[in-house]
């Protein structure tokens, strides 16, 4: 008797053991991938340029405790092998494309809140998206894998990708002069980066792809951190290298001003901009400083801002209107010519 209870304790436990593997694996996986239909492709024939250091592999998870619109957010860390991922349009085909960037601080990625989710509501409307598992690492002080001058990381990825894109318009079935790129808080300052390090490849090139421009031609960033100059300099102080990005040049427009490291001209692509004034986590000044370097240099532009929202809420419900801000997007797009009248 005492054997068969023994017997009946320990399938217990090996009960107990699988359904909480089961659990950690529904938290944490490895390496994230897309949906059934669309292949994840590295980005790079080879090794990665100016790598950084991670803490382990890379890992998929999840909070249940944090949600945005009743539900959890899955983010992707310790991305060292970038990916893309291409979307295509179900029904009808507009010729645009877009190429999403993921926020997450330049630590993470909220891969589906700002990724999936994202490229759900634009194939839905014809086009074409390329979702961006850019690198990121949560090693260390800032500045984190950013376009900065301690590392330049996801801004070669991104760089990389458009190039990649554009080579490919024919075979993908889009126009080559309609690729936009759209990105969120980090991701948003990245669209914006992209918008002003086009001219040279930060990397050495590799192939034909790195032969083509990866200018965008239309950038959407949202809610985006990392633009004002107030922003730029405390990202300058956090690392292991501190950077002097001296004092904003034009007294007029103080907190205002842009980062020194966004160089707008008027090459810049046409750009929308959303942000909530109670953003709690990047300002409301970087899409401000942003807009009026874009309207001193002539580029069109066009700025939403809402009294409330905060930070971070993708294109989920919630009883805020600036939820409704796809709407506007699509809008503008028509507006600029990228879409059809």
């Amino acid at each position: 008797m005492t054997q068969q209870k023994e017997r009946v304790a320990l399938k217990s436990w090996i009960f107990i053991f699988w359904m909480m593997s089961v659990y950690a694996g529904l938290q944490a996986q490895t390496v994230w991938q897309p949906s059934a239909g669309h292949k994840q492709v590295p980005i790079w024939p080879g090794a990665a340029p100016d790598p950084q250091p991670v803490v382990g592999p890379e890992v998929m998870k999840s909070d249940p405790k944090s949600l945005i619109a009743g539900r959890p957010v899955v983010e992707v860390d310790n991305v060292t092998q970038p990916t893309m991922t291409v979307y295509s349009p179900s029904g009808k085909n507009t010729g645009v494309a877009v190429v999403v960037f993921p926020g997450g601080g330049y630590q993470i990625l909220a891969i589906d809140l700002e990724g999936t989710e994202v490229c759900d509501w634009l194939t839905s409307k014809g086009i074409t998206c390329v979702l961006l598992k850019y690198r990121v690492t949560s090693v260390g002080d800032y500045p984190k894998s950013g376009p900065y001058p301690e590392s330049p990381m996801a801004l070669e990825d991104a760089q990389r990708t458009v190039g990649l894109v554009r080579f490919h318009a024919g075979e993908w079935r889009f126009d080559p002069h309609k690729i936009g790129v759209l990105g969120f808080s980090a991701g948003g300052h990245l669209a914006a980066a992209i918008s002003n390090h086009f001219e040279k490849r930060i990397y050495k090139p590799v192939d034909a792809a790195d032969k083509v421009s990866c200018r965008p031609d239309f950038a959407v960033p949202i809610y985006p951190g990392h633009l004002s100059i107030s922003a730029a300099r405390w990202d300058a102080t956090q690392g292991k290298t501190k950077f002097d990005i001296g004092k904003a040049t034009d007294l007029s427009v103080g907190k205002l001003a842009l980062n020194p490291d966004l160089h707008v001209t008027k090459q810049t692509p046409p750009t929308f901009l959303l942000q909530a004034e109670n953003d709690h986590v990047d300002n409301v000044e970087d899409a401000l400083s942003y807009y009026i370097a874009l309207k001193d240099a002539g580029v069109p532009a066009e700025l939403h801002l809402y009294a409330k929202g905060n930070h971070a809420f993708g294109l989920r419900r919630t009883k805020d209107p600036i939820t409704e801000w796809p709407q506007l997007v699509e809008t503008w797009l028509h507006t600029i010519g990228m879409l059809p009248q």
